[in-house]
């Protein structure tokens, strides 16, 4: 309905006059505020191009200039960050715990944080997973255990700690899988090393 053709369609149904009227400044809103959409994107993508940092996001699979540079801004200095899990839980991506009696329960995500990153880790994880093969396979086993909705959300959490680790080691997506690097908290890249405290060591993939 969106596309060229689609708005075409749309534009020759035979109508009463006053749902024509209406039909036609609905159009025209709609092709205004495609234009805005563009204009913005287009300002959007020159300032990812001009920060070094947005740029070597941008080499990841799914991520585009206002993923990277969100990221970028939102997450400011990368090494405050002590670990995989202090950045979720920043972000608001891990889940809440309930625990009684001994008992450990965990609920859903804090939702603390940015939502706008959020959001933006999960549109860019949707597309990371058809074209990364680690995030692919991740997302396929993880929907099989978990479910939809919290396979995205894991998804999301695994896909931001990647984005973190390459502002905090200044190193593009190739160099990332090279090295094959994993936060502290859990894996990055299934089945490989970690760099880190000037020690290689082996990690349980998650």
């Amino acid at each position: 309905m969106w596309s060229h053709d689609g708005q075409a369609k749309i534009a020759f149904l035979p109508l009463l006059p006053h749902a024509s009227y209406r039909r036609s400044a609905l159009q025209a809103l709609y092709r205004t505020m495609e234009e805005e959409i563009e204009n913005l994107t287009q300002q959007v993508a020159e300032l990812a191009s001009q920060r070094p940092g947005a740029r070597r996001l941008m080499t990841h699979p799914g991520v585009g200039p206002v993923t990277a540079l969100a990221t970028e801004v939102f997450l400011g200095d990368p090494r405050r960050f002590a670990d995989g899990k202090a950045l979720a839980s920043y972000v608001g991506l891990i889940p809440r715990e309930y625990s009684r009696g001994g008992k450990q329960r965990l609920g859903g995500v804090t939702k603390q944080g940015s939502p706008l990153l959020r959001f933006l880790w999960g549109e860019a994880g949707a597309h990371a997973v058809r074209k990364d093969p680690e995030l692919g396979q991740f997302y396929r086993r993880k929907l099989v255990q978990k479910g939809l909705g919290k396979t995205r959300v894991a998804v999301a959490r695994k896909l931001g700690i990647r984005l973190w680790i390459m502002l905090r080691d200044e190193i593009d997506y190739e160099e990332f899988c090279r090295r094959g690097q994993k936060p502290q908290s859990g894996a990055a890249c299934a089945g490989v090393l970690e760099v880190g405290n000037g020690a290689n060591r082996h990690r349980p993939v998650d």
